[in-house]
């Protein structure tokens, strides 16, 4: 409790303990009033609490052509052993991503507002129909928590976590060959026939297409095939992020501000470096007859430390956790290199981007409060651009020269605003909440993936 009960009545420190209260979610409603004392210089506080289950059990769910069908069960439990503890074990499977997360945190460490925790993960992410590689990511990451303020804290962590790409061979039959790679980017009926002797072409009715040699079952692209040659990769890094909360309830906000500022150097160990800031604020205004405002503001910045080129894998990939109505990595810079014949490769993420989200809730009003149902309206924008992975491999012999200009990697990097609006629906069903949104996309980059739907929701217990 933020009062002192032998000092002078503030209400101020009150509402600040009732907002705390409301936070821990233990309770189901929080409410402080107050009466008059034994004497006119004294006021009793009464505090009237509905407990609630602290134990919660989600599961979320959705389908998209690019990831096909997932669904993530997790429990949690926000006072393990009547301590105050929390504890959380989730599970992903689905058609392209499996994984599992077991996560534990003391929120009051030697009795003190200092929060340490671990968190525990495996992730594998299959090959789909728009990424044409895998990825196996091991990790652990313990951190600390701090108070600095009552709106203000602060959370220091270490990461180390070990990533594996996983390729199929028809995605990676051309690395034996340098001529091979030359094939696939200059396929004109003379090249083929007086420097490559007619390698493996393909041919149509069409006597001015020829196509891509051995690249023609699809291959992977550069940086995937090159990340995958140099194995698996360690990351060691320690990082901070600084949070401004004055939400009125973390859960359900209807009023305050959420900034957070993070930052995470990768360089500590492991052969892996960089630099990467990410900014993500929120702010909810009530406004008229029930209707909430949220404006959401995100940005971020990967830069290069040191002599280490940086990877792939460290590049931001955006979708809809940037502009919805947009699949998982469906925004951003890509691999064209096939694009003349009809397709286009990998989603090689950028290292900065840009988001900008303007959203209002509303209830039903023709409907009962008790039914739970909301609806929401919003419009969405963002960019992500600034590839700087590798471009050329001299093993393979994919790398740009006035005999062949387009030997190496050829990506789309335009910094076209990707916008959308949509609609949502909010529903707190008997299952827990769950949430149905449907976005159209406005404006788009000539390569990106559309995703229009998803959803997702839970329970308790």
């Amino acid at each position: 409790m933020l009062t002192d009960p032998r000092g002078a009545y503030n209400r101020a420190l009150v509402d600040r303990a009732e907002r705390r209260l409301k936070n821990l979610d233990f309770f189901k409603s929080v409410k402080i009033t107050t009466e008059p004392g034994s004497s006119s210089d004294r006021v009793i506080l009464i505090v009237d609490l509905e407990e609630k289950s602290t134990g919660d059990f989600s599961i979320s769910g959705g389908y998209s052509t690019s990831d096909g069908a997932l669904a993530e069960v997790s429990i949690s439990e926000r006072n393990l052993f009547g301590r105050g503890l929390y504890g959380k074990a989730s599970v992903t499977y689905g058609q392209y991503s499996r994984g599992v997360t077991l996560s534990f945190v003391e929120p009051y460490l030697l009795e003190q507002r200092i929060a340490l925790g671990l968190d525990l993960s495996y992730r594998q992410q299959k090959a789909n129909s728009y990424t044409s590689y895998g990825v196996t990511t091991l990790g652990l990451s313990p951190r600390v928590g701090l108070a600095l303020r009552e709106d203000t804290s602060l959370q220091l962590r270490y990461s180390l976590y070990q990533q594996r790409i996983e390729l199929s061979s028809a995605y990676n039959n051309c690395n034996n060959n340098a001529s091979n790679a030359s094939l696939a980017y200059n396929p004109t009926p003379a090249y083929i026939k007086n420097v490559l002797g007619g390698v493996d072409p393909v041919y149509s009715s069409d006597s001015s297409y020829y196509g891509y040699g051995c690249y023609g079952d699809g291959e992977s692209s550069l940086p995937v095939r090159k990340e995958l040659s140099d194995g698996a990769s360690w990351t060691s890094a320690v990082g901070y992020t600084l949070t401004y909360n004055t939400l009125d309830n973390n859960k359900n906000p209807t009023d305050g501000l959420l900034i957070d500022w993070r930052q995470d150097f990768a360089g500590v160990g492991g052969n892996v470096s960089y630099l990467k800031t990410a900014v993500d604020g929120k702010y909810y205004a009530p406004l008229v007859a029930e209707i909430v405002g949220l404006l959401h503001l995100q940005g971020g910045v990967l830069n290069k430390v040191g002599d280490k080129d940086l990877r792939m894998l460290d590049h931001f990939q955006m979708g809809p956790n940037l502009v919805r109505g947009f699949a998982s990595n469906g925004i951003g810079p890509r691999d064209i290199s096939y694009a003349s014949f009809g397709a286009t490769g990998d989603a090689l993420g950028g290292t900065k981007y840009w988001g900008a989200s303007a959203e209002l809730q509303m209830p039903f009003w023709f409907l009962p409060k008790e039914v739970g149902l909301k609806g929401a309206v919003y419009a969405d924008a963002g960019s992500l651009w600034d590839y700087q992975g590798p471009t050329s491999w001299s093993a393979t012999g994919e790398v740009n020269s006035a005999a062949c200009p387009t030997c190496g990697l050829q990506y789309d990097d335009s910094k076209v605003i990707r916008s959308s609006v949509g609609v949502g629906l909010i529903w707190q069903s008997p299952f827990g909440p769950l949430r149905f949104d449907y976005a159209i996309p406005l404006t788009k980059g000539k390569y990106d993936t559309v995703q229009q739907f998803r959803f997702g929701g839970g329970t308790s217990f």
